[in-house]
């Protein structure tokens, strides 16, 4: 009997059911999956000692970034093999772009921004 259900159509539809339904479940659970693993990689980002304050791109793989590291501030440069620290710096001399730190936008804001984009000619 299960032989003549699997060879009717309405066997196949009921493994094509089946079938969504799994690939649904496994979907959520990736999704799930994800966000879980992002908020724990943020919160173990933002609670250590190390932060970086801004990157600047130099070159093709080649990068100044502003880190603080406990109290102090240092500017490093990045190569492909190396990190190389260039100075320290006064954290009174240092300005931020505020309209510039993505801490606080969500995916909405960004996505209005992109459809708002033109061109400029």
């Amino acid at each position: 009997m299960l032989l003549a259900l699997n060879n009717s159509s309405a066997g196949s539809f009921v493994q094509f059911l089946t079938v969504f339904v799994l690939f649904i479940v496994v979907l959520l659970m990736c999704a799930f999956t994800t966000k879980f693993v992002a908020g724990y990689q943020k919160t173990k980002m933002m609670s250590g000692n190390i932060k970086v304050l801004e990157t600047f791109k130099i070159a093709n793989n080649k990068y100044i970034q502003i880190v603080r590291i406990g109290d102090k501030t240092f500017a490093v440069g990045i190569g492909k093999d190396n990190v190389t620290m260039l100075c320290e710096l006064n954290d009174e001399n240092l300005t931020f772009d505020e309209s510039q730190n993505s801490e606080g936008l969500d995916f909405k804001s960004m996505l209005e921004n992109a459809k708002n984009f033109k061109l400029k000619k």
